[in-house]
Order: C-alpha cells, then sequence, then structure tokens
C-alpha cells in the first residue's frame, strides 16, 4: 500500500483540506475548526443562496474525492480524512445565516453548532452510527458526518432560543 496521506496527490491534498488532517491530535477537531472559519469568513462575502449552492457542491465533491483519496485504504474512513467534517460543519452553520438577527447571537448559534457537530460526529449516536458502520466508501465517509451536521442543528437552535428568553 502507498503512503497516505501523499500530499502530492491531488485527491489526498484535497481530502486532507490541504495537509490539516496529518495534524496527530484532534485532526477531525482542526479540520471542523478550519471549515468552522471559512464558512465564517465566506459568509460575509457571498449571498446566502450561494452558501447553500457552495455547501450542496461540496457534499458531493467530497464523496467523489473521498472516493478517490480512500480507494487503496483498508480503513476508508482514515482519520487524515477531513473534508467530511468541512460539509458536516457547513451543513450546522447554514441556519446561522436564517436565525440570527445580531453578531451575538451568530457567534452563540456558531460556537454552539460547532461543539455539538463534534459532539455527535465523535459519539456517533443512531443514525449517524448505522451509515458510518454500513457505507464504506465516500458516500458513507461523508454522510455521517452530513447528518451530525443536521443533527446539530437542533441544540444550537434550542440554546439560541433559550439565551434570547434571558
Amino acid at each position: 500500500m502507498k503512503k497516505f496521506p501523499n500530499l502530492k496527490n491531488p485527491f489526498h491534498l484535497a481530502a486532507t483540506l490541504g495537509g490539516i488532517g496529518m495534524i496527530p491530535i484532534a485532526p477531525g477537531t482542526f479540520g471542523s475548526v478550519a471549515a468552522w472559519l471559512i464558512f465564517v469568513y465566506l459568509s460575509h462575502f457571498i449571498s446566502i443562496i450561494n452558501m447553500i449552492i457552495l455547501t450542496i457542491l461540496f457534499c458531493i465533491l467530497s464523496i467523489w474525492i473521498c472516493n478517490q483519496a480512500s480507494k487503496d485504504l483498508e480503513n476508508k474512513d482514515h482519520k487524515s480524512i477531513v473534508i467530511d467534517e468541512l460539509v458536516g460543519m457547513w451543513i450546522a452553520l447554514l441556519p446561522v445565516l436564517f436565525v440570527a438577527n445580531s453578531q451575538f447571537e451568530r457567534t452563540i448559534y456558531a460556537l454552539a453548532a460547532l461543539v455539538f457537530f463534534r459532539l455527535f460526529d465523535i459519539i456517533k449516536p443512531f443514525p449517524i452510527s448505522y451509515f458510518d458502520k454500513n457505507y464504506k466508501n465516500g458516500f458513507g465517509i461523508v454522510i455521517d458526518d452530513v447528518i451530525s451536521g443536521l443533527i446539530a442543528i437542533i441544540p444550537s437552535y434550542i440554546i439560541l432560543i433559550l439565551l434570547s428568553l434571558i
């Protein structure tokens, strides 16, 4: 088996978000924080509809990249592959563009989304665990993060609502 990841391979470079996935401790968390920062930056310059389109495109592209990057790996969801964190994190963050009315609310929601996304991605409750265990390809690598992002929306939004009551 060839060395993984090999950053000279464009699929490996993309799958590791430019090498972020090679950080030896908590590469998924570092990938999520990088995705969080990229989303926050882009959301200041791109319309809401374009952020949604970009997220969907990244989801599709990430499945293909993960499939290509992991095809020679025994463990398809290698810890260095963190492009799936980008997709899941962006999904968890998309509602902030609709529900937050102030910078404070945006910050609270975005931080909550980061924490809950990582929590669900790490502990993998059902249905996340089902997809993680049963799909060993690019789709499987990405879909558990998509579901983690979708589930993270719920407690993040609840925190936002509770803070508005104070």
